[in-house]
């Protein structure tokens, strides 16, 4: 593996203008494949073979007009009146009329019709069918739907609400400030504007060659709108990190008086193994989300995990180019004046190395007890998908939510579909009203009426509104009771399908659920195998992987407090704390472990290097940290200040992912693998290097730390080695 990296950094560097070339055309290409072929991402949430997607499914072949989608209009009349007041009926009457002229609407019914109206008489529900799901729904349907907003005649309040104003999440001035911040910190780590400059662009060329490769994906598939924003803010972190990693090292061998061309070769195959094996990881754990059998889940992973690959091919060929172009600008300008000023200076990192290990029994037992303290909240995580009480404050979606709420019961946003199918009308007749009798005997139910049927009086929709809201355990336990009660009235050729947005939540969050085990066995288990590889060791890969177990526990733990908890929630900008979006927990875990084994990887790799040089272990262990921490910790704040930008973001989910990846790659970077990994490298001292004979003699050799290039070559020697 060095050795191949080896020759890749070389001949990129002799050949920077041919690699720079290359790279520019593609991204052209790239570029103009994105304006002509970009599709739109979806933003609806389903999962093929679930109950509630079958009978969706189902609906538009029976009755398409139901399987658009739907939406209401809350209407409120101003104070001390009512909606059967002559004026204020009138703006009613005057507002439906509004409504079934928004484009792609195929009906709008007034409250006074559908009997949708508060016990007060002072708001109503106009109900509205579109003829396509939301996320095929045009931008004239969606702009004229939100238009519809304000008072209208006679100080009638209007708030269109609904899935259809969920919106696609839009980059703006607040996610910049994460790479702000990144260039901060690089100049600060490099002393070089030149350096910072060049690890920046090449970071930032590997991510809009990762997002132009998405957005054409979309012309041929559904992609979530979320994985755009997945992809961005993972390929920038990882992007900048990967740079920053090999720059460091061909930085520091440049201050020895190495060679310019042998440095870059000799960084792209030490470092540039490392970020191999980091950016593999990333990748396992990224494309692991596909088997999970969620389709929105797998686009967002895939997506994410071509961006993260493209920005390893940046590192090992266009910067090594790149460092070509600048030659020792790289450095600082006084480290170029005199290269001794730099060599034999033993930074923070070497001080943090050996206090770790004269304190590592202490230190490990603070640090898993701390760790498992925040944890805690985790046994009270709760899960769902986003709904209008998740919405931004002041958004039509949560004032319609929190207007209906307040009028109705927090189960009116939420109202669950039935679906009931036969071949004769009269059968299907009468079995809905079976199932209405068994509905309206439930618990926690409101109301269950009739609501659609097709021409032919086959199917027919039932709609029953939970006293509890759609993100509630007790409407979660409501579909379950509702789906055991109405089963057995199905014989023959009938069917009783439970559906609806609310119920395809469930649906999702369940199989989310039952399918993380699974995800976990894999990525873990395909990882442990990748950095055995690496390492050829047992017990760090075992070590590497119950690290990542403290720091999941701990993000998740810190996660449900504030976002769920409500603990701190102001801060973030959350005002209405509530259950975490279903799909959270194993995107961040695939993610996170990812990124751990990024450090895990740079920081372990330099360790064994030391330790197969001569080096007793416990020195080893000083050494490694001492030469990585500067840019661990450099690597970690701009991977978390580019996490923490999109905190700043409006949209409730990915507020939440910002946070808990910038939580987690904080505690992971600082608390594991800076101070608890080399602890335990030092308590187990040379056995954690131990390897089994018999796995020796199986394993493949990788050479992750240079081991087999020959140090004391002549240069001509290399420059043969170089094209060999």
């Amino acid at each position: 593996m060095a050795n191949l990296l080896y020759r890749l950094g070389r001949f990129s560097y002799q050949r920077r203008r041919l690699v720079a070339a290359v790279w520019a055309l593609f991204l052209v290409l790239l570029g103009v494949g994105a304006l002509t072929l970009g599709g739109k991402t979806a933003n609806t949430f389903s999962i093929p073979g679930t109950e509630s997607q079958r009978a969706l499914d189902a609906l538009k072949q029976e009755l398409p007009a139901a399987s658009g989608a739907s939406s209401t209009v809350v209407v409120k009349a101003p104070d001390g009146k009512t909606l059967a007041d002559p004026t204020v009926k009138a703006a009613v009457g005057v507002t439906v009329a509004k409504v079934a002229k928004v484009p792609e609407v195929i009906a709008a019914v007034d409250p006074f019709t559908s009997k949708a109206i508060s016990p007060d008489g002072r708001t109503g529900l106009i109900s509205v069918q579109f003829d396509k799901p939301a996320d095929e729904l045009s931008h004239e349907s969606v702009d004229g739907y939100d238009g519809l907003s304000g008072l209208s005649s006679g100080d009638l309040q209007v708030v269109p609400g609904g899935q259809i104003k969920a919106g696609v999440p839009e980059i703006g001035a607040t996610e910049i400030l994460g790479v702000a911040v990144a260039a901060v910190v690089l100049v600060v780590t490099f002393g070089s504007l030149v350096a910072a400059g060049m690890t920046l662009v090449t970071a930032l060329l590997g991510v809009l060659a990762g997002m132009a490769g998405l957005f054409i994906v979309t012309a041929f598939t559904d992609v979530s709108s979320t994985a755009p924003i997945l992809a961005l803010m993972l390929g920038l972190a990882v992007g900048i990190d990967y740079s920053l990693f090999i720059s460091s090292r061909h930085r520091t061998q440049l201050a020895e008086g190495m060679d310019p061309e042998e440095s870059v070769a000799r960084a792209t195959a030490t470092a540039g193994s490392a970020v191999l094996f980091a950016g593999a990881t990333v990748v396992i754990a990224l494309a692991g989300l596909s088997v999970v059998g969620v389709p929105f889940l797998t686009a967002m992973g895939l997506a994410a995990a071509a961006t993260v690959l493209t920005a390893v091919l940046v590192a090992l060929t266009l910067l090594p180019a790149m460092l070509g172009f600048v030659g020792n600008r790289v450095l600082p300008r006084k480290i170029r004046k005199s290269p001794t000023a730099a060599v034999h200076k033993e930074g923070f990192g070497f001080r943090w190395g050996r206090l770790v290990t004269r304190f590592r029994v202490p230190i490990v037992a603070v640090g898993i007890l701390g760790l498992g303290f925040l944890a805690i909240p985790v046994k009270d995580m709760q899960l769902a998908l986003p709904d209008g009480a998740s919405a931004a404050a002041g958004t039509n979606q949560r004032v319609a939510y929190d207007l209906t709420a307040a009028a109705f019961g927090p189960g009116a946003s939420g109202p669950l579909v039935v679906v009931v199918q036969s071949n004769d009308p009269a059968t299907s007749t009468a079995l809905a009203q079976q199932v209405l009798g068994k509905a309206q005997g439930l618990p926690d139910v409101v109301a269950a009426q009739p609501a659609a049927a097709s021409k032919d009086g086959t199917t027919r929709l039932l709609q029953v509104i939970p006293k509890s809201g759609p993100a509630s355990e007790q409407t979660s336990d409501l579909v379950k009771n509702l789906r055991t009660a109405v089963k057995p009235l199905a014989t023959g050729d009938t069917s009783i399908s439970v559906t609806g947005n609310t119920a395809v939540g469930i649906d999702v969050s369940n199989k989310l659920s039952s399918a993380l085990p699974t995800y976990l066995f894999l990525v873990i288990g395909l990882s442990f195998l990748l950095l055995l590889l690496a390492f050829r060791s047992i017990l760090v890969p075992l070590k590497a992987t119950l690290g990542f177990v403290l720091t999941i526990g701990a993000t998740f733990g810190i996660t449900v407090a504030v976002f769920q908890q409500g603990h701190l929630a102001k801060l973030v900008g959350i005002d209405s704390p509530g259950p975490l979006v279903s799909f959270l927990p194993i995107i961040m875990m695939g993610i996170l472990f990812g990124l751990a084994m990024d450090y895990e990887v740079f920081i372990v790799s330099r360790v064994r290097e030391e330790f197969v040089r001569g080096r007793h272990a416990n020195d080893a262990t000083v050494q490694g940290l001492g030469h990585g921490a500067r840019v661990v910790t450099a690597a970690a704040l701009i991977m978390a200040s580019v996490f923490a930008g999109f905190i700043l973001v409006d949209d409730p989910v990915i507020k939440a992912i910002g946070f808990g990846l910038t939580i987690g790659v904080l505690i992971d970077a600082f608390v594991v693998r800076m101070t608890l990994v080399p602890a335990i490298l030092s308590l187990l001292g040379d056995r954690a290097w131990w390897f089994p004979k018999w796995l020796d003699r199986l394993t493949p050799r990788v050479d992750i730390e240079g081991e087999s290039l020959r140090v004391d070559e002549e240069p001509e020697e290399k420059e043969l080695a170089g094209v060999r």
